[in-house]
Protein backbone atom coordinates (compact mmCIF):
# COMPACT_ATOMS: atom_id res chain seq x y z
CA UNK A 1 0.00 0.00 0.00
CA UNK A 2 2.78 2.50 0.74
CA UNK A 3 4.72 1.58 -2.08
CA UNK A 4 1.74 2.19 -4.30
CA UNK A 5 0.85 5.44 -2.62
CA UNK A 6 4.58 6.51 -3.44
CA UNK A 7 4.55 5.73 -6.76
CA UNK A 8 1.32 7.43 -7.15
CA UNK A 9 2.97 10.73 -5.61
CA UNK A 10 6.00 10.54 -7.62
CA UNK A 11 3.26 10.15 -10.99
CA UNK A 12 1.66 13.18 -9.69
CA UNK A 13 4.65 15.16 -9.44
CA UNK A 14 6.03 14.05 -12.38
CA UNK A 15 2.58 14.96 -14.06
CA UNK A 16 2.22 17.94 -12.27
CA UNK A 17 5.79 19.33 -13.58
CA UNK A 18 5.29 18.09 -17.26
CA UNK A 19 1.75 19.99 -17.38
CA UNK A 20 2.19 23.76 -15.83
CA UNK A 21 5.17 25.77 -17.67
CA UNK A 22 5.65 29.57 -17.13
CA UNK A 23 6.43 31.83 -19.93
CA UNK A 24 8.67 34.49 -18.84
CA UNK A 25 9.21 38.21 -20.00
CA UNK A 26 11.15 38.53 -23.10
CA UNK A 27 10.06 35.14 -24.00
CA UNK A 28 8.12 33.74 -26.58
CA UNK A 29 6.94 30.30 -26.49
CA UNK A 30 5.94 27.45 -29.08
CA UNK A 31 2.94 24.30 -28.07
CA UNK A 32 4.04 21.75 -30.24
CA UNK A 33 1.93 17.99 -30.36
CA UNK A 34 3.96 15.22 -32.09
CA UNK A 35 5.70 18.05 -34.31
CA UNK A 36 2.75 19.73 -35.13
CA UNK A 37 2.03 23.25 -34.05
CA UNK A 38 -0.89 23.51 -31.49
CA UNK A 39 -0.52 27.20 -30.22
CA UNK A 40 1.79 30.02 -30.68
CA UNK A 41 0.20 33.26 -29.05
CA UNK A 42 1.06 32.59 -25.47
CA UNK A 43 1.49 35.61 -23.21
CA UNK A 44 3.73 35.55 -19.71
CA UNK A 45 2.80 33.43 -17.18
CA UNK A 46 1.79 29.88 -15.97
CA UNK A 47 0.75 28.22 -18.86
CA UNK A 48 -1.03 24.89 -19.17
CA UNK A 49 -0.35 21.46 -21.63
CA UNK A 50 -0.92 18.08 -21.85
CA UNK A 51 1.87 15.64 -20.13
CA UNK A 52 3.87 13.67 -22.62
CA UNK A 53 2.26 14.18 -25.68
CA UNK A 54 2.65 18.06 -25.84
CA UNK A 55 6.26 19.65 -26.01
CA UNK A 56 6.91 23.80 -25.50
CA UNK A 57 9.54 25.60 -27.60
CA UNK A 58 10.89 28.80 -26.25
CA UNK A 59 12.44 31.79 -27.73
CA UNK A 60 13.88 34.39 -27.05
CA UNK A 61 11.93 37.49 -27.61
CA UNK A 62 14.84 40.41 -27.22
CA UNK A 63 16.61 41.97 -30.40
CA UNK A 64 19.50 39.68 -31.21
CA UNK A 65 22.62 41.18 -32.84
CA UNK A 66 23.57 39.07 -36.27
CA UNK A 67 27.68 40.76 -37.09
CA UNK A 68 29.22 39.32 -40.12
CA UNK A 69 32.23 39.50 -41.46
CA UNK A 70 32.74 42.65 -44.07
CA UNK A 71 31.96 41.56 -47.58
CA UNK A 72 33.38 43.05 -51.14
CA UNK A 73 30.79 44.42 -52.97
CA UNK A 74 31.48 47.03 -56.74
CA UNK A 75 29.92 50.24 -56.74
CA UNK A 76 28.38 51.89 -59.83
CA UNK A 77 31.48 53.25 -61.07
CA UNK A 78 32.99 49.43 -60.86
CA UNK A 79 35.52 49.78 -57.56
CA UNK A 80 35.67 47.22 -55.05
CA UNK A 81 34.79 48.23 -51.47
CA UNK A 82 34.61 46.14 -48.22
CA UNK A 83 31.97 46.42 -46.37
CA UNK A 84 32.13 46.28 -42.45
CA UNK A 85 27.96 45.62 -40.99
CA UNK A 86 25.67 44.70 -38.10
CA UNK A 87 22.27 43.75 -38.20
CA UNK A 88 19.71 44.32 -35.06
CA UNK A 89 16.88 41.27 -35.38
CA UNK A 90 14.11 39.49 -33.19
CA UNK A 91 11.39 36.86 -33.66
CA UNK A 92 8.05 38.50 -35.17
CA UNK A 93 6.49 35.13 -35.81
CA UNK A 94 7.27 31.85 -33.47
CA UNK A 95 5.18 29.39 -35.95
CA UNK A 96 6.88 30.75 -39.30
CA UNK A 97 10.07 31.33 -37.28
CA UNK A 98 9.73 27.58 -35.71
CA UNK A 99 9.06 26.26 -39.54
CA UNK A 100 11.94 28.04 -40.98
CA UNK A 101 14.63 27.18 -38.78
CA UNK A 102 13.31 24.63 -36.09
CA UNK A 103 14.12 27.63 -33.50
CA UNK A 104 17.94 27.27 -33.93
CA UNK A 105 18.74 30.84 -33.61
CA UNK A 106 22.54 29.71 -35.34
CA UNK A 107 20.31 28.61 -38.73
CA UNK A 108 18.32 31.60 -38.66
CA UNK A 109 21.42 33.88 -38.68
CA UNK A 110 22.68 31.94 -41.46
CA UNK A 111 19.76 32.20 -43.34
CA UNK A 112 19.20 36.02 -42.54
CA UNK A 113 22.93 36.89 -43.40
CA UNK A 114 22.45 35.90 -47.29
CA UNK A 115 19.20 38.28 -47.73
CA UNK A 116 20.83 41.51 -46.35
CA UNK A 117 24.30 40.91 -48.42
CA UNK A 118 22.05 40.49 -51.00
CA UNK A 119 20.07 44.07 -50.72
CA UNK A 120 23.83 46.05 -49.69
CA UNK A 121 25.15 44.51 -53.13
CA UNK A 122 21.67 45.52 -55.02
CA UNK A 123 22.13 49.05 -53.00
CA UNK A 124 25.68 49.95 -53.70
CA UNK A 125 26.12 48.52 -57.44
CA UNK A 126 23.74 51.25 -58.05
CA UNK A 127 25.60 54.18 -56.31
CA UNK A 128 28.63 56.03 -56.81
CA UNK A 129 31.45 55.68 -54.26
CA UNK A 130 31.64 59.43 -53.28
CA UNK A 131 28.10 59.40 -52.66
CA UNK A 132 28.30 56.41 -50.11
CA UNK A 133 31.08 58.45 -48.21
CA UNK A 134 29.27 61.70 -48.58
CA UNK A 135 26.23 60.86 -46.84
CA UNK A 136 24.40 58.80 -48.67
CA UNK A 137 25.15 55.67 -46.12
CA UNK A 138 22.07 56.47 -43.93
CA UNK A 139 20.14 56.50 -46.72
CA UNK A 140 21.40 52.78 -47.94
CA UNK A 141 21.00 50.91 -44.33
CA UNK A 142 17.03 51.99 -44.68
CA UNK A 143 16.84 50.81 -47.74
CA UNK A 144 18.47 47.59 -46.79
CA UNK A 145 16.66 47.51 -43.15
CA UNK A 146 13.53 47.82 -45.44
CA UNK A 147 14.23 45.08 -48.00
CA UNK A 148 15.43 42.48 -44.98
CA UNK A 149 12.64 43.33 -43.21
CA UNK A 150 10.25 42.27 -45.72
CA UNK A 151 11.98 39.28 -46.46
CA UNK A 152 12.88 38.10 -43.68
CA UNK A 153 9.46 38.24 -42.07
CA UNK A 154 7.92 36.25 -45.21
CA UNK A 155 10.48 33.48 -45.09
CA UNK A 156 12.22 33.18 -41.58
CA UNK A 157 8.90 35.14 -38.88
CA UNK A 158 12.25 37.37 -37.86
CA UNK A 159 11.82 41.13 -37.98
CA UNK A 160 14.69 42.80 -39.00
CA UNK A 161 14.66 45.72 -36.28
CA UNK A 162 17.88 47.79 -37.70
CA UNK A 163 20.88 47.62 -40.26
CA UNK A 164 23.93 49.59 -39.97
CA UNK A 165 27.50 49.85 -41.95
CA UNK A 166 29.84 49.77 -39.81
CA UNK A 167 33.11 50.55 -42.11
CA UNK A 168 33.21 51.31 -45.60
CA UNK A 169 37.51 50.45 -46.31
CA UNK A 170 39.06 50.20 -49.89
CA UNK A 171 40.82 46.75 -50.59
CA UNK A 172 44.70 46.91 -49.77
CA UNK A 173 45.62 47.17 -53.33
CA UNK A 174 42.87 50.19 -54.09
CA UNK A 175 43.58 52.18 -51.11
CA UNK A 176 47.38 52.19 -52.26
CA UNK A 177 46.76 53.56 -55.54
CA UNK A 178 44.14 55.89 -54.17
CA UNK A 179 46.93 57.34 -51.27
CA UNK A 180 49.31 57.54 -54.18
CA UNK A 181 46.81 59.66 -56.04
CA UNK A 182 45.77 61.73 -53.43
CA UNK A 183 49.59 62.41 -52.40
CA UNK A 184 50.40 63.10 -56.15
CA UNK A 185 47.66 65.50 -55.77
CA UNK A 186 48.42 67.41 -52.43
CA UNK A 187 52.23 67.69 -53.63
CA UNK A 188 50.92 69.46 -56.94
CA UNK A 189 48.49 71.82 -54.68
CA UNK A 190 51.71 72.18 -52.21
CA UNK A 191 54.14 73.11 -54.78
CA UNK A 192 50.82 75.61 -56.74
CA UNK A 193 50.52 77.34 -53.20
CA UNK A 194 54.72 77.73 -53.04
CA UNK A 195 54.88 79.23 -56.31
CA UNK A 196 51.91 81.45 -55.63
CA UNK A 197 53.79 82.39 -52.54
CA UNK A 198 56.80 82.87 -53.51
CA UNK A 199 55.31 84.91 -56.23
CA UNK A 200 53.50 87.53 -53.59
CA UNK A 201 56.64 87.09 -51.73
CA UNK A 202 58.57 88.85 -54.24
CA UNK A 203 55.44 91.31 -55.48
CA UNK A 204 55.61 92.70 -51.58
CA UNK A 205 58.99 93.09 -51.74
CA UNK A 206 59.43 94.79 -54.43
CA UNK A 207 56.81 96.88 -53.68
CA UNK A 208 58.67 97.56 -50.09
CA UNK A 209 61.79 98.44 -52.16
CA UNK A 210 60.40 100.70 -54.85
CA UNK A 211 58.56 102.25 -51.05
CA UNK A 212 61.97 102.67 -50.15
CA UNK A 213 63.65 104.25 -52.14
CA UNK A 214 60.24 107.17 -52.52
CA UNK A 215 60.53 107.02 -49.07
CA UNK A 216 64.99 107.78 -49.07
CA UNK A 217 64.70 109.86 -52.03
CA UNK A 218 61.96 112.33 -49.80
CA UNK A 219 63.81 112.29 -47.46
CA UNK A 220 67.23 113.45 -49.23
CA UNK A 221 65.10 115.94 -50.88
CA UNK A 222 63.89 117.33 -47.56
CA UNK A 223 67.10 116.81 -45.87
CA UNK A 224 68.99 118.71 -48.59
CA UNK A 225 66.29 121.50 -48.82
CA UNK A 226 66.96 121.90 -44.63
CA UNK A 227 70.82 121.66 -44.94
CA UNK A 228 70.74 124.74 -47.66
CA UNK A 229 68.41 126.51 -45.57
CA UNK A 230 70.39 126.14 -42.72
CA UNK A 231 73.60 126.76 -44.60
CA UNK A 232 71.70 130.06 -45.72
CA UNK A 233 70.81 131.33 -42.57
CA UNK A 234 74.44 130.36 -41.66
CA UNK A 235 75.72 132.17 -44.11
CA UNK A 236 73.98 135.45 -43.66
CA UNK A 237 74.66 135.42 -39.51
CA UNK A 238 77.84 135.15 -40.56
CA UNK A 239 77.99 137.92 -43.20
CA UNK A 240 76.03 140.14 -40.44
CA UNK A 241 78.54 139.25 -37.75
CA UNK A 242 81.23 140.34 -40.21
CA UNK A 243 80.41 143.46 -41.55
CA UNK A 244 79.51 144.21 -37.67
CA UNK A 245 83.62 143.64 -36.60
CA UNK A 246 85.46 141.50 -39.28
CA UNK A 247 88.41 141.73 -37.52
CA UNK A 248 86.73 139.72 -34.55
CA UNK A 249 85.02 137.34 -36.76
CA UNK A 250 88.26 136.68 -38.27
CA UNK A 251 89.92 135.93 -35.11
CA UNK A 252 86.91 134.00 -34.22
CA UNK A 253 86.95 131.78 -37.12
CA UNK A 254 90.83 131.42 -36.72
CA UNK A 255 89.86 129.88 -33.30
CA UNK A 256 87.49 127.56 -35.00
CA UNK A 257 90.18 126.29 -37.75
CA UNK A 258 93.02 125.76 -34.46
CA UNK A 259 90.12 124.11 -32.60
CA UNK A 260 89.17 121.39 -35.73
CA UNK A 261 93.56 121.22 -36.61
CA UNK A 262 94.66 120.51 -33.22
CA UNK A 263 91.73 119.28 -31.31
CA UNK A 264 92.85 115.83 -30.83
CA UNK A 265 95.97 116.58 -29.57
CA UNK A 266 97.91 114.63 -32.16
CA UNK A 267 97.77 117.09 -35.25
CA UNK A 268 101.23 118.36 -36.68
CA UNK A 269 101.24 121.11 -39.50
CA UNK A 270 104.18 122.06 -41.10
CA UNK A 271 104.18 125.53 -42.43
CA UNK A 272 105.95 128.83 -42.35
CA UNK A 273 105.90 131.44 -39.14
CA UNK A 274 104.24 134.12 -41.50
CA UNK A 275 101.67 131.78 -42.71
CA UNK A 276 98.56 133.34 -42.84
CA UNK A 277 97.11 130.54 -40.74
CA UNK A 278 98.86 131.44 -37.92
CA UNK A 279 98.13 135.15 -37.92
CA UNK A 280 96.46 135.24 -33.97
CA UNK A 281 98.95 132.81 -32.71
CA UNK A 282 102.04 134.86 -33.64
CA UNK A 283 100.31 138.60 -33.39
CA UNK A 284 97.45 138.18 -31.28
CA UNK A 285 93.87 139.55 -31.97
CA UNK A 286 94.45 143.49 -32.87
CA UNK A 287 97.73 143.41 -34.50
CA UNK A 288 98.30 144.14 -38.03
CA UNK A 289 101.67 142.41 -39.58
Amino acid sequence: MKIASAILAVLIVFFGFNTAFVVHEGENALLLQFGRIVRADYKPGLHFKVPVIQQVMKFDNRILGLDSQPERYLTAEKKNVNVDFYVKWRIADNAAYYRATSGDELQAAQRLTPIVKDALRFEFNSRQLEELIAGGRKDVTERVRQQTDAAARKSLGIAVVDVRIKRIDLPDEVSESVYKRMKAERLQLANELRYTGQEAGETIRANADRQKQVLLADANRDATKVRGDGDAQAAAIYAQAYSQDPEFFAFYRSLAAYRKAFGDGKGVLVMKPDSEFLRYLNDGPGKQR
